[in-house]
Formats: structure tokens, C-alpha cells, sequence
């Protein structure tokens, strides 16, 4: 019965996300939608929604710079992972290591460092229900404005 209910809600989920199971942002890099479900709690006073997602990064590829409409809460499932978000310094997370992106700060670094194993994290992203976007890309002009 947990199983049962435990699929179910699952399957709602991803017919809530209204979104392709996966997008392929660049070359090697992959990401799947695993659930979303609008949730009860308000993200700034706004309406929001959870989704969970598997980010796969092959050997020696990177992701584009973006922002998150909300923050992500992520957890290392295979490899190692570097993330730089704003100035702060490139940290590398290891399998079983979470880290924490707030609200609209910038993605800059999202590499996978090692040149013979796949990574693999998920992340859980809180954000406003109307959002079109859960990665917004990061434009070099946007910089210069």
C-alpha cells in the first residue's frame, strides 16, 4: 500500500510538472525532471512549487552559467561535482556531500572535473509556480547591463 501511494504521488507529481522528462543543455550534460507538485508553502510571498531533478554531467564536461528562480538544495549521487556560484571560490563536492544555491545568485562553475566518470547529482529546487524557466541562462550582455 506505501508503494502503492508512493508511486501514485510520483505520477501526479510529474504530470503536475507539465515538462519533457529531460532536456540536454549542452553536449554530455543532461537534465531530467524526477517530480514537481505545487506546494502550501509561499516562496516571498508568492504562490510556489517543488521539483526534483537528476543533473548528469560526462567526464570532463561543464554546464552554461544560469540563475535559479528559487534555492536548490542539491546531493551528490556519482562522481564529483565543482560548483562556483557568484565570486565565491570553486568547491568540489564528493558522492554523498550536499550543497546549498539561494535564490537568483549566479551558477557560474557547474563541471564535472574528472576525465573517466560520469556525475550524477539531484536537486531539489523551491520556486514560484508561475516560473517558466527552472534555470534561467546567463547571457554575457545581461552582465553588462
Amino acid at each position: 500500500m506505501v508503494r502503492y501511494l508512493l508511486v501514485l504521488s510520483i505520477g501526479i507529481g510529474l504530470g503536475i510538472a507539465g515538462v519533457a522528462a529531460a532536456h540536454h543543455h549542452k553536449a554530455g550534460e543532461s537534465v531530467r525532471v524526477l517530480a514537481a507538485r505545487d506546494i502550501v508553502e509561499k516562496l516571498d510571498g508568492k504562490e510556489s512549487a517543488v521539483s526534483v531533478v537528476e543533473v548528469s554531467l560526462n567526464p570532463g564536461e561543464a554546464g552554461s552559467p544560469h540563475r535559479h528562480p528559487g534555492p536548490v538544495f542539491g546531493y551528490i549521487v556519482e562522481g564529483e561535482y565543482e560548483l562556483g556560484i557568484n565570486d565565491d571560490p570553486v568547491q568540489v563536492f564528493h558522492v554523498g556531500e550536499t550543497f546549498y544555491e539561494p535564490t537568483g545568485c549566479l551558477h557560474r562553475v557547474s563541471r564535472n572535473p574528472s576525465s573517466d566518470h560520469k556525475m550524477r547529482l539531484i536537486a531539489v529546487l523551491l520556486h514560484p509556480r508561475d516560473v517558466k524557466e527552472l534555470a534561467i541562462p546567463e547571457h554575457k550582455e545581461d552582465k553588462d547591463q
